[in-house]
Formats: structure tokens, C-alpha cells, sequence
């Protein structure tokens, strides 16, 4: 990725190369904006870091600058490891909410467009998303900028302040905090895995007949006070309380995908990036769901190890997602 050198600032970089400039920018627009989610994981942080990196570009001196798709991306990722860096103590701030709350936990104001927002999660993936936002804003950059996007180690090394070997070590560190542990071994993990997606088609979908065929008809869901929230934790019973249940979650739904919780598929759902809940699944011996434990409490979540639930967990590819 090229940039200037001297950076060298000036109030116009001339009638031709502003509109060079602007004409790129547009043009990576929806490159600037994936790597921008991808870093920050919020639709509306990610436009955010493009509007300060517009105004940064436009008051640049382009002299020397050939690559310039390059040098914005390099400009767009300054800014989100500026917000990365800047918003460390705003996970405790936001489990603390939880902690402190006990009545509805705090929702975050960054959603103001839902529909968006759950349509880029669904993109780049619900869990990796949360897996994301534990990584230390180098981490993160190292393994979004090169895993995702194929950006050299050589290239990303002066963002973060590292040498290139020191990089690539915080690349793979990251990579194996996404992938997490492996899947626990079960001749029925395939199974299990189209169950749980199975599971959240339909309720996205408001799909009452597939969530009964689903379950178990004795099965249990649990739900701890956090969840709705409630004063006490929720415990429902029968396939049709279950599945009406599942059918007044459809807009929670949108925010929420398949994940690895402790090895084990389930779903994770988010809110900015961070998770919201959880649920685990038991099953039957004949493939049907027979518990649902949903989880808010953050003592809870924060003890459970969220990984993504690529292919590689059920004998197939590479971690989805990696190259959105």
C-alpha cells in the first residue's frame, strides 16, 4: 500500500487530482466499507472511519502516490486501528451494563439501520464478528487486512508498528482464537450442525411446522433472566411452547448465526459486533433437539468460548467467512 512520505498536507490537492481522488473513493467505496466493517464489526462505525478517512485523503498531497486503492485502504484502516485502540474500555463498559442492570440491558444506539446491520453480519458471519472482538486491535488488523483481504505482512507491519515476522505471529495467533477448539467428536456432528441451522431458518423465516419438526415433543428450553429480560430465568416445555417461543424471536434472529460454543454447535447473537446471547442445543438419538439452554448472563457468556463454525469442523474446507 503505498502513501505519501513526507505527508505532507495541503488545503487542495488541485482540481484534477480531487477529482481523481473522488473518483476512486467512490469507486472503492464498497472495498473501503468491508474492510472497514471487518476491523470495526458496526455498520455505522465502519461509515464513520470512510468519512474521516475522506477527509483526511482529500487534504493530502497525492504527489508520489501510484497505487491509490492502496493508500486509501491504508488510510481507512488507520482510522478504524485509531477507534479499535480508542474503544478498548467499551466491551467492559457494555458487559458492565449487563452487571449492573436489572431491568432491560443496555442496547446499543449504533443499530439505527437493523436491517443493514444484520445484512453485513450475515456476509461476513455472526460468530466470527464476536470472535473479532476479542482480538487486540493489531491482531485484528493483522488477520482481517491478510486473511481476509490478502494484504502482504510486509505492507501491514508499519501500520501496527511491527516487524513483518512479528505480524504474521499475530496473524496466527488470531486465526487460531477464530477457529477455536475443534469440534467434539460425534458420528452425528454433520447432522447436528444442519439441525441447528435448520433451526435458525425457520425462525427467521417464522416457519412454526419445521421448528415442531425440529424438536423433540418433550423437549426443554431454559432461559436465564437476561434473556427477555424477566424476573426470574424462563423454563418452557412441549414442541409447541418451544417452537411459539422461537417464532417471537424472528427479529433477534436476523443478528444471529451458527457458532462453536465450547466445540459444540449453537448460535450466537449479536448487538454491534459484541454478543447478546447465546443458545445451546442437546440433541436426541434420533437427531431431534430435546434442550435449549439461552444464555445472557455475562459471567456466563464471557466463560464460554465462542469460535467460528466453519467447514473444517465437520470434515469439509477452510473456515467460512475468511474470504468475504
Amino acid at each position: 500500500m503505498d502513501e505519501s512520505t513526507d505527508g505532507t498536507r495541503v488545503d487542495d490537492v488541485g482540481e484534477d487530482a480531487g477529482r481523481r481522488l473522488a473518483e476512486r473513493f467512490e469507486t472503492d467505496r464498497p472495498h473501503l466499507t468491508a474492510v472497514a466493517y471487518r476491523l470495526l464489526g458496526s455498520a455505522v462505525e465502519a461509515d464513520d472511519a470512510l468519512q474521516e478517512a475522506w477527509l483526511r485523503a482529500r487534504g493530502a498531497d497525492l504527489d508520489g502516490i501510484h497505487n491509490l486503492t492502496g493508500w486509501l485502504t491504508t488510510v481507512v484502516t488507520r482510522v478504524c486501528l485509531n477507534l479499535l485502540r480508542a474503544r478498548r474500555n467499551r466491551r467492559e463498559e457494555f458487559l458492565e451494563a449487563y452487571d449492573n442492570s436489572h431491568g432491560t440491558p443496555a442496547v446499543s444506539a449504533e443499530a439505527d439501520d437493523p436491517a443493514r446491520e444484520a445484512l453485513l453480519a450475515d456476509q461476513v458471519g455472526v460468530a466470527l464478528l464476536v470472535v473479532l472482538d476479542t482480538l487486540g486491535p493489531a491482531e485484528r488488523v493483522a488477520f482481517v487486512l491478510h486473511d481476509m483481504f490478502a494484504v502482504p505482512f510486509e505492507e501491514i507491519a508499519p501500520l501496527i508498528d511491527k516487524t513483518p515476522a512479528a505480524t504474521r505471529q499475530l496473524a496466527s495467533r488470531a486465526r487460531r482464537r477464530v477457529q477455536g477448539r475443534p469440534a467434539a467428536p460425534a458420528a452425528d456432528a454433520v447432522r447436528r450442525r444442519r439441525a441447528v441451522e435448520a433451526f435458525l431458518a425457520a425462525t427467521r423465516g417464522g416457519d412454526f411446522t419445521a421448528l415442531v419438526a425440529l424438536l423433540d415433543p418433550d423437549v426443554v428450553l431454559h432461559a436465564d433472566a437476561l434473556v427477555v429480560p424477566t424476573p426470574e430465568p424462563i423454563t418452557m416445555r412441549g414442541a409447541g411452547p418451544v417452537a411459539q417461543g422461537a417464532m417471537a424471536a424472528m427479529a433477534r434472529a436476523r443478528l444471529t448465526g451458527l457458532a462453536l460454543l465450547d466445540g459444540e454447535f449453537g448460535l450466537v447473537m449479536t448487538e454491534g459486533g459484541r454478543p447478546r446471547l447465546v443458545l445451546a442445543f442437546a440433541f436426541g438419538t434420533d437427531g431431534r433437539i430435546t434442550r435449549i439452554d439461552v444464555v445472557a448472563e455475562p459471567e456466563r457468556l464471557r466463560a464460554t468460548e465462542i469460535a467460528v463454525a466453519g467447514l473444517g469442523h465437520t470434515g469439509g474446507g477452510d473456515v467460512e467467512g475468511l474470504d468475504q
